[in-house]
């Protein structure tokens, strides 16, 4: 009996309702089975609840790399967009330049410019090797395309920098054009051979003479420095201005000087009066453009 007793596990059970007690045996094998399939089910759930745990993390973490993914290819998409402006626009900035170096009469810059400037390095092409294949491909083109860009840029910049150089030149050649009347008044006399109102005898007139008032303004007709001021017995009182390349202008039979030796004078500025000195008929202006040493007629720079 004892023997049998230890071979089941007498479990009692004592209702609140102080009814009979009940008894219940189970067997002890039956019992250390229990545990074991017990401990077993809880390793299974923990198992479950960490695995679940985890893919929960990797489900997360994945849809976080999804967003991140798609905003890059989204900022790629639009960078993609920007090189297709700019390669728009340096077209039409190409194209401009080369209309600016036909009216300047400029040379184009030759292929051979381009070759000279290289191609740049690739500094981040190691960045790139650890891409999936279609960002890397997607984003090595890009990066050749900003690099061909730069290339082009830097040569439009040279050619830039060349018009802009010839044209402020330009602009200071045409600043030292004597392209205004110096004066307001009747073109009494011009360039070329005549006869001398005082001899008689043809010879050349070396300017044109201009008539009005004693006293009539007399203006610089474009940017310089006067070089001389002196009284001669035929052309009177008179200035000359030195305006650069090679030009020079002179004005003769003043009544009154208005500037000093080495001043610089602005187109348009006053500095003189008309007048009658000298060998003169009459109050009139003389004058004068020497081109590289040489009377030129100066109803040939004058435009307004």
């Amino acid at each position: 009996m004892k023997k049998s007793s230890k071979r089941f596990l007498t479990i009692f059970v004592l209702p609140s309702d102080s009814s009979k007690a009940r008894k219940y045996r189970i067997p002890q094998g039956l019992y250390r089975a229990g545990k074991v399939v017990a401990l077993l089910m809880f390793i299974v759930f923990a198992y479950v609840v960490i695995d679940y745990g985890n893919m929960a993390l990797k489900v997360q973490e994945l849809n976080k790399l999804r967003r991140e993914n798609t905003a890059q290819k989204i900022e790629l998409r639009k960078l993609s967009t920007r090189i297709d402006n700019l390669e728009k626009r340096l077209v039409r900035l190409q194209l401009f330049d080369k209309k600016l170096r036909i009216i300047a009469n400029l040379e184009t810059p030759s292929s051979t410019d381009r070759e000279l400037l290289g191609m740049g390095g690739t500094g981040a092409d190691e960045y790139f090797l650890n891409m999936d294949k279609a960002k890397d491909d997607l984003v090595s083109k890009m990066h050749s395309e900003i690099n061909q860009l730069e290339e082009e840029a830097k040569l439009q910049e040279r050619s830039f920098t060349e018009l802009e150089e010839f044209l402020l030149e330009q602009a200071a050649l045409l600043a030292s054009t004597p392209s205004v009347w110096p004066t307001r008044g009747w073109l009494t006399s011009r360039f070329g051979k005549r006869r001398d109102p005082f001899t008689g005898r043809i010879q050349m007139h070396k300017g044109i003479d201009i008539a009005n008032r004693v006293g009539t303004d007399v203006i610089a007709p474009a940017d310089g420095i006067v070089t001389r001021i002196t009284k001669m017995h035929s052309l009177g009182r008179l200035v000359e201005i030195s305006h650069g390349y090679g030009i020079r202008t002179r004005y003769g039979h003043l009544s009154k000087v208005l500037v000093r030796v080495g001043q610089k004078v602005k187109r348009g500025q006053k500095i003189a009066e008309m007048g009658n000195t000298g060998r003169s008929t009459g109050p009139h202006l003389h004058y004068e453009v020497i081109a590289n040493g040489i009377h030129v007629n100066p109803l040939r720079y004058i435009l307004n």
